[in-house]
């Protein structure tokens, strides 16, 4: 007799949030570099919703590409099973934005 055991699934689930860009000079590089940094520790997919347009948030070129400036509100959407965790991650640093990087601009 042969018993299979099926594959515990891990749980996914999906979560959105509302952050205002506070870097002074919108989403450039170095914050960028950042945001790419913090999904990567992470299993789930994360979207930068800005606009009309998307990008992968661990894609630093299609973050770039948006165009967003400082003081605008972008639509993060993530899917997998520490989704609410990568949102409250990048809650914070896209909180933190204008403490981290703004030494090199003074």
């Amino acid at each position: 007799m042969t018993l299979y055991l099926e594959q515990p699934q891990l749980l996914s689930s999906s979560a959105t949030r509302q952050v205002t860009v506070t870097y002074p000079t919108g989403l450039h590089m170095r914050p960028c570099s950042a945001i790419v940094k913090t999904v990567s520790h992470f299993q789930s997919k994360v979207q930068i919703h800005y606009g009309n347009n998307e990008a992968d948030a661990s894609d630093i070129i299609e973050i770039l590409s948006l165009g967003v400036p400082r003081g605008a509100e972008v639509t993060l959407l993530a899917e997998g099973p520490d989704a609410e965790a990568v949102l409250d991650s990048l809650s914070i640093l896209f909180d933190s934005f204008s403490i981290l990087f703004t030494e090199g601009l003074r």
